[in-house]
């Protein structure tokens, strides 16, 4: 078994094949061959009934010859003789007495062999009854034999069985036997012929079958060689087996690890580019602090204040970036934090609305939120949402308004800031955009592509508009329903 597994997998198809072919040959020859044997029997037991049940004449002491052994009719009484019986097809006829004693008829062309079941059926015959088997005569030809009650007629005609006798009646087998035997290897010569064409059609069938496969595993064998992941496999767009839904799946998956790959060298460029602006920053105040420290020309204390003040925002800008950094590329993942769960939208946006007037108390933010449940990672969504308004108290002017609402599982968060020009709306989302009258601003260019992924994992969507009369829209729609699901508390 376990060579077999070590076969190729065509090898392993083309030798099931040749198995179950050879399993189903050999199983309808066998059957074949037995009912061919039973219907020849059959024959030669209707041959053989048909003979012993042929009228017979009345002296058969005067018949048969060499009859020593033969019993002594009762008294006043004669034995049927064999006077109208014809021998047809080289039957056998023979009389037999329970003792082993025998008389052969003069036509029957041998004496057949006499076992102990015909001197017990002898001793012991029962009307209208026979046994059948398969035996042989003195020269060791092989016959079929029946044996039944030796019949004699009474004075007044009618008819008796003869007490401690019988009579046996054989014809040949050896034209059976020769017909069975060439039955035998016919059959044998064609499932022999059946079994090695099939071994050869299977593995034709698994060659054809799996010519699909080789070329996936060769598609495999150059991915793993070259990292290329453009390779695609060729697939019959009518054709639905499972080959073409294998290649179809392989060319999705490759396709999917090109985009990953490409996402993945897009964020590592995009964060580099990034971080080069802090850190470039950060070291040129360090410098200063250390080359005064080192020529022992002290900076003024206002510029020290000033410096020390720029190197914390850095720090803290940076620390932002690698929070936002380490978020998004979770997102990518497809992984949470914590498990999806039932969310009350409403408690969320509270939440998010309370953190968004602590960065914002200049600001009026007014809420009109209605019952909503998501499934949704917590965490995520809530920061997603804080990013939304986060978004808005920046852009709002000093004592304007943000207004919330939550209506029918959609969230509007609008602002009455300056607004995002028609040609910078299709990149808002975009990783590490900013508009250019933003740049000057706090920020690292990811929350709005946290909120975007964050709201696509939980089956939303999320836009940008321009407000009537200014600012600008931002509108969040989550599927879910008003109430919570029973098992929810």
């Amino acid at each position: 078994m376990r060579r077999f597994r070590t076969l190729p997998l065509r090898s392993r198809l083309a030798l099931l094949v040749a198995a179950a072919v050879a399993f189903a040959v050999a199983a309808v020859s066998v059957t074949c061959w037995f009912i061919v044997q039973g219907k020849l029997y059959a024959e030669l037991n209707d041959q053989l009934q048909s003979s012993a049940t042929r009228p017979q004449g009345r002296n058969i002491a005067g018949t048969l010859e060499n009859c020593s052994s033969t019993p002594n009719a009762p008294s006043g009484q004669t034995p049927p003789d064999a006077g109208g019986f014809r021998a047809r097809f080289e039957t056998y006829l023979q009389v037999i007495t329970a003792d082993g004693g025998s008389c052969v008829a003069p036509i029957s062309p041998g004496k057949i062999e006499i076992t102990s079941a015909d001197t017990d059926f002898a001793e012991n015959p029962v009307a209208n009854h026979g046994n059948f088997r398969n035996g042989s005569d003195t020269k060791g030809n092989p016959v079929r034999v029946l044996t039944v009650p030796l019949i004699y007629v009474k004075p007044d005609g009618t008819t008796a069985i003869y007490p401690n006798a019988a009579t046996m009646y054989a014809v040949p087998l050896k034209g059976t036997n020769s017909t069975l035997n060439e039955l035998a290897l016919v059959l044998l010569l064609v499932g022999g012929i059946g079994v090695i064409g099939a071994g050869a059609a299977g593995l034709w069938v698994a060659r054809a079958g799996l010519r699909p496969v080789d070329e996936l595993t060769d598609a495999v064998e150059h991915v793993a060689r070259t990292e290329d992941l453009t390779i695609r496999i060729p697939v019959d767009e009518e054709s639905d087996d499972e080959i073409a839904r294998l290649s179809r799946s392989f060319n999705s998956m490759t396709a999917s690890l090109a985009s990953s790959r490409e996402l993945q060298q897009q964020l590592i460029a995009d964060a580099g580019h990034e971080l080069r602006t802090p850190l470039t920053s950060l070291r040129t105040n360090i410098e200063l602090l250390t080359r005064s420290e080192e020529t022992g020309r002290p900076i003024p204390p206002a510029d020290r204040k000033a410096l020390l003040a720029s190197v914390t925002a850095q720090m803290t800008e940076l620390a932002v970036l690698i929070g936002d950094l380490q978020t998004l590329s979770r997102s990518d993942a497809g992984h949470a934090a914590d498990r999806v769960e039932v969310v009350a939208l409403r408690d969320t946006v509270e939440a998010a609305l309370r953190r968004a007037r602590l960065r914002g108390p200049e600001l009026t933010i007014t809420a009109d939120l209605e019952p909503w449940f998501v499934r949704a990672e917590p965490s995520a969504l809530e920061r997603a949402i804080v990013n939304v308004l986060d978004n808005a108290v920046k852009f709002s002017p000093a004592g304007g308004t943000v207004d919330v609402r939550l209506k029918d599982g959609e969230l509007t968060v609008r602002d009455h800031g300056p607004g995002i020009p028609d040609d910078e709306l299709p990149h808002v989302f975009d990783r590490f955009w900013r508009s250019p009258d933003a740049r000057a601003l706090p920020g690292s260019g990811l929350g709005l592509s946290i909120v975007a992924r964050t709201v696509q994992q939980c089956g939303g969507e999320v836009a940008l508009r321009p407000a009537e009369g200014g600012g600008t829209i931002a509108a969040v729609r989550l599927p879910g329903a008003p109430t919570a699901p029973p098992d929810v508390p």
